[in-house]
């Protein structure tokens, strides 16, 4: 009787012991999930988008201050984009902006005509998304 009461206490305590560490794996919580909207290539397109244009309208006088920046965060506001995913809008901005800054130091034809086709590539991209994905209010 002795023997199948210490290999009672035996298990109890083998059972006490891994206890802990499966508290702890159930305490610890998943990794979040990233959020990945359906149009997020489209919106880093958009991105690019506006901080080619930004750098190029700058540049071809425009004068516009910060509007294609403001008009970036406008997007990462309305979609409260954070961690990854903030992280990947602004560096699609980036890229468009540094990309024109590597290559055009003066306003050309070729900046021009660039910018008036990222103009309009950036309104359809805008435009399918809302009409694919807006909300009705």
């Amino acid at each position: 009787m002795t023997f199948g009461h210490g290999l009672a206490l035996s298990l109890i305590a083998i059972a006490l012991l891994a206890a802990p560490a499966r508290a702890q794996e159930a305490a610890e919580a998943p990794p979040p999930v990233p959020v990945v909207a359906p149009y997020d290539d489209g919106l880093v397109r958009l991105s690019e988008i506006l901080g080619s244009t930004h750098y190029l309208r700058e540049l071809c006088g425009a004068s516009e201050g910060t509007l294609w920046r403001d008009q970036m965060q406008g997007i990462i506001d309305a979609e409260q984009a954070d961690g990854d995913r903030l992280a990947r809008l602004v560096d699609g901005f980036n890229r468009g902006y540094e990309g024109f800054k590597s290559v055009y130091r003066t306003c050309t034809p070729a900046a021009t005509t660039a910018v008036d086709r990222y103009m309009q590539e950036g309104a359809r991209i805008a435009r399918d998304i809302a009409a694919r994905y807006g909300r009705e209010e």
